[in-house]
């Protein structure tokens, strides 16, 4: 019980990385020292998109969930409802190198507007 629950962390966690990855520049709005965890986060999360990489949370959610003998995913709301967010089924290097691109747009925009809100009087 408590891997799957530690696996169950995981995932929350790993989702949240990933809202922080695509939305973080958000936060530079209001917080600018964010901008410093933001952009290696943003970079990060670009980087695996593009090349096809796995984060090492993926593989340790999976080996924490195999430790109590789990092959699948069923049961509660984390599994049932974040992990396709997460893992979404057909996910292809194409479909990858589009998020990774959505990321980079998403971010250039916020922080374009940063930068041009920060140069006027």
């Amino acid at each position: 019980m408590m891997y799957q629950l530690l696996a169950s962390l995981v995932v929350m966690i790993h989702l949240l990385f990933v809202l922080f990855v695509l939305f973080g520049g958000l936060l530079v709005l209001r917080w600018r020292r964010i901008a410093w965890l933001h952009l290696p986060a943003a970079a990060w999360g670009v980087l695996v998109e593009f090349t096809g990489w796995i984060c090492p949370l993926t593989p340790l959610e999976h080996w924490l969930r195999t430790q109590e003998g789990a092959a699948g995913y069923d049961g509660d709301f984390v599994l049932h409802y974040l992990l396709p967010i997460l893992y979404p089924e057909g996910l292809t290097h194409n479909i990858q190198l589009i998020l990774g691109a959505l990321v980079l747009i998403v971010n250039i925009v916020i922080y374009g507007w940063i930068w041009q809100a920060r140069k006027q009087p």
